[in-house]
């Protein structure tokens, strides 16, 4: 019994440990930024900041700059998700409903864009993009933001459509329903929680891409991931604090709206090979 105990006691000490350790590491550098983006001046050995102001985040929203970097991220990513729509989501349901030749080979070869680092990738299609004439263009920046959306906005959605039993569908079919008010009035909105955490990860991958944009982009397109880069070599560390607090915004957001369904499997189930 006292065996027993003490271990329940070890195993529940390292548990708050551990508990301890994720909360220094997630949450630390979050308190770091924002004590960051309303410090006037932090300096060794002090514990706390010297003054407060807001002047920070006053430069961040008069710099044109970083408001355009601002509306081109916000423009970006909508686009993408839609365009990632209209290419992903029919092949998505062709996955999921129709065995044909190659099916698992082009399944896993999705992973092909985001299984070898993304730079190398980059590079290889700069020299393809400055034959087509993408470099520095509106379409070459959409196309690097695709290949980050291509696995999230095929892969989840076919399991979503997959998941839809096929008796409702026949029952639907039995009632005289057509196959595109079957598709529009069963299938579709039992697959919608599904297509929405794809939307929702797809949105947050273009949101957050930075390296391609930053080599087909730069110096005529900046993104907000982008424009850290010249916020941290030229500006301020309290600048970007307020611009890194700014860009995980949306993130949180989006992701708190999506918790629902991504803890309830969706995101997981996404990835499974039937």
């Amino acid at each position: 019994m006292q065996n027993q105990s003490a271990r329940r006691a070890i195993t529940r000490t390292l548990a708050v440990l551990f508990a301890v350790a994720m909360a220094v590491f997630i949450i630390g550098p979050l308190l770091w930024l924002a004590v960051r983006a309303f410090a006037t001046n932090w300096t060794y050995p002090n514990l706390a900041p010297d003054g407060w102001t807001f002047k920070w985040w006053e430069l961040v929203f008069s710099d044109n700059a970083l408001g355009v970097a601002v509306q081109n991220s916000l423009f970006f990513a909508p686009v993408t998700v839609l365009a990632s729509a209209l290419i992903c989501l029919p092949a998505a349901y062709a996955f999921a409903r129709f065995e044909f030749p190659g099916r698992r080979f082009f399944l896993i070869g999705l992973f092909a864009a985001n299984a070898f680092p993304k730079m190398g990738l980059f590079v290889s299609l700069a020299a393809l993009f400055y034959t087509l004439n993408l470099m520095n263009s509106i379409l070459g920046i959409l196309i690097v933001h695709l290949l980050g959306t291509v696995v999230f906005m095929t892969w989840i959605p076919s399991a979503a459509f997959a998941a839809v039993p096929r008796s409702l569908e026949e029952a639907a079919r039995d009632a005289g329903a057509s196959k595109l008010r079957v598709f529009s009035s069963v299938t579709l909105p039992m697959a919608l929680p599904g297509i929405l955490v794809a939307a929702i990860m797809s949105f947050l991958a273009s949101f957050d891409e930075a390296q391609g944009t930053y080599l087909v982009g730069a110096p005529d397109y900046f993104t907000m991931p982008t424009q850290m880069y010249t916020l941290v070599l030229n500006y301020p560390t309290q600048v970007a604090a307020v611009f890194s607090i700014l860009l995980a915004i949306p993130s949180v957001a989006l992701l708190l709206a999506a918790h629902k369904h991504i803890v309830g499997g969706q995101l997981a189930e996404g990835f499974q090979i039937k």
